[in-house]
């Protein structure tokens, strides 16, 4: 079964982007817009190919058509969550390291949106069906602050701000010297980001070819063997940007196996990835703008007062 939009490009969006424009006036994804585009399920009347960046006239009359989604098969559970704000429009959500975002393979139940979906009544259909609400995601090791949205109208606008990189995103996190030079004590790390061509797990800023990548970075405290509190500020939010950023520039995260190997992994000071998503803003939908943040995890706070002490971040036999 298939679902259709006819849609007339107004004087007020006329000049806009294609996908960005089928994204207001849908509430779909402009991600999956523009997998419609590449696959002309979406045209005017000369049916001539475009591409998602094709800036629009006005008058002109666009068409969408696509499968309806399947009924959502992702389960309501049960759990805490520790909510930071919630309105009809959006939630905001402290998550707690080790929680996965969405359901993925090996990972099908006890998800965030899993949660979700038992907290709030409405989710079911917003935006992508295995991904109801979610407009972007922090790693399943990341703790912090994530905003989801309840209505296609909200997540349109919300996925159009992050796809315009104006949503503040700043994290925190703790890394080591191991290699080079080290970080200055502010400065931008710019690279492409791309798939790695060995590991396809990872990500890496060293390929010619790649999506932007921009890291805007503060150290906030230096502390024994080169360990670092380091504040950061993104301007893109590719996958594992900050991690991939960090150790290519020397300085991996601590507790962070897959960039920075097994030295900084095995670090005594804490289990997991030391990355910590401390404030969020956003506009919300009725155009307030609003800004959160999120206090330091226990075992994030405990290897800090660790470092400040004196310890070292080495394992130590």
């Amino acid at each position: 079964m298939l679902e259709r939009w006819t849609l007339t490009v107004s004087p007020e969006q006329a000049g806009s982007r294609l996908d960005a424009f089928c994204a207001a006036e849908t509430g779909i994804s402009r991600a999956r817009i523009a997998e419609w585009v590449s696959s002309a399920q979406i045209w005017r009347d000369d049916r001539k190919p475009v591409k998602p960046s094709f800036r629009i006239t006005e008058g002109e009359v666009w068409t969408v058509e696509a499968p309806v989604p399947a009924p959502l098969d992702t389960v309501a559970e049960s759990m805490p969550l520790d909510i930071v704000f919630e309105d009809d429009q959006v939630v905001v959500v402290n998550k707690p390291s080790g929680l996965v975002v969405h359901p993925a393979p090996g990972h099908a139940t006890g998800t965030l949106v899993n949660g979700l979906l038992a907290h709030c009544d409405d989710l079911d259909g917003v935006g992508d069906v295995l991904r109801p609400g979610i407009v972007h995601r922090i790693d399943k090791e990341t703790s912090g602050l994530i905003v989801v949205t309840k209505t296609n109208s909200a997540h349109a606008t919300l996925s159009e701000q992050f796809s315009q990189h104006t949503v503040r995103r700043n994290y925190l996190l703790l890394c080591a010297r191991v290699s080079g030079q080290g970080l200055e004590d502010r400065g931008t790390i710019e690279t492409t980001h791309a798939r790695h061509p060995v590991d396809r797990k990872r990500f890496t800023g060293r390929l010619a070819e790649g999506k932007r990548a921009v890291t805007h970075y503060e150290v906030r405290e230096r502390f024994r063997d080169g360990a670092l509190l380091v504040a950061c500020r993104l301007e893109t939010g590719r996958t594992h940007q900050i991690r991939m950023h960090l150790s290519e520039a020397g300085c991996p995260l601590l507790g962070d196996e897959m960039y920075g190997g097994r030295s900084v992994a095995e670090t005594a000071l804490i289990d997991r990835v030391a990355l910590h998503a401390a404030t969020l803003g956003f506009c919300h939908p009725d155009g307030r703008e609003l800004d959160f943040e999120a206090a330091l995890p226990d075992d994030f706070a405990a290897a800090l007062a660790a470092l400040r002490a004196g310890r070292t971040w080495r394992k130590t036999r």
